[in-house]
């Protein structure tokens, strides 16, 4: 494996409709600062040399906002067809790149840098293309879930509203945090396909490409479940402002 350090995408694309804000959704504040550089600073800690955003939606405004990050490059997903697309338009960002790539979404300001970093270390402790972050939970709901064999292997992700009964009562979920082998991401994103009902393509379908190769894929329940908490309402904001305000104060961990 190599010694690269790693490079973060980050999806920051999306416009939030729930937030009831024409504002871009990563640039919501929570204790005075941008969702997104939450997001930023867990990527840093964890070792990111630097940060890929994928801007939409409000693009213009997101690039001012962190504009003062020197460690951040933009790059423009003009149409939003889905989350694996958002990371193929990083493609020139990422060619070249033989370290590890980390994949978050902008919207997560509770993902701790420590979590990320021992995403990377799995990542490379089992030489694996990709390591999906996990956590376990019984608020399940809306939420991929991952489906494991016999023996505790990953088999896939599925979403639930493709789930069978029996797979819709897995607890360990898809945090949508990944660790990848930077090649052999661009490797499966060249496969990738938009075969679903939306016609988007979807990141959480690579994992299962590169298990059809051969490569190694883990699921490593290394994660919170609030650390996977994505703000989408202006009720989820509050909550993630005072699970910090308890953070700040020595209190509860996010």
């Amino acid at each position: 494996m190599t010694t690269a350090p790693p490079v973060a995408v980050v999806l920051a694309a999306g416009k939030g409709t729930r937030m009831k804000s024409a504002r871009p959704k990563v640039l919501h504040e929570v204790l005075g600062r941008p969702l997104v550089e939450y997001v930023l600073d867990a990527a840093r800690a964890a070792g990111a040399a630097r940060v890929v955003v994928v801007v939409g939606h409000g693009a213009d405004e997101v690039r001012d906002a962190l504009s003062k990050h020197r460690d951040v490059s933009f790059v423009l997903q003009s149409q939003q067809l889905g989350t694996g697309h958002a990371v193929m338009v990083c493609r020139d960002e990422l060619a070249g790149h033989t370290g590890p790539v980390l994949v978050l979404s902008g919207d997560t300001p509770l993902v701790r840098g420590e979590t990320l970093a021992g995403l990377l270390a799995e990542q490379r402790r089992a030489g694996a293309a990709c390591v999906i972050g996990t956590a376990v939970t019984e608020a399940n709901r809306g939420l991929g879930r991952i489906v494991r064999d016999a023996a505790g292997h990953f088999v896939r992700i599925v979403e639930e509203r493709d789930a069978a009964p029996e797979e819709a009562a897995i607890r360990e979920i898809n945090t949508g945090c990944y660790a990848f082998d930077g090649p052999a991401l661009l490797w499966a994103l060249e496969r990738l396909r938009p075969e679903n009902v939306q016609a988007e393509y979807y990141l959480t379908d690579c994992p299962a490409i590169l298990l059809a190769d051969g490569r190694s894929v883990v699921a490593a329940p290394l994660f919170d479940i609030r650390e996977a908490m994505g703000v989408n309402t202006p009720e989820q904001l509050a909550e993630v402002a005072e699970t910090m305000r308890r953070r700040a104060e020595g209190g509860a961990q996010p």
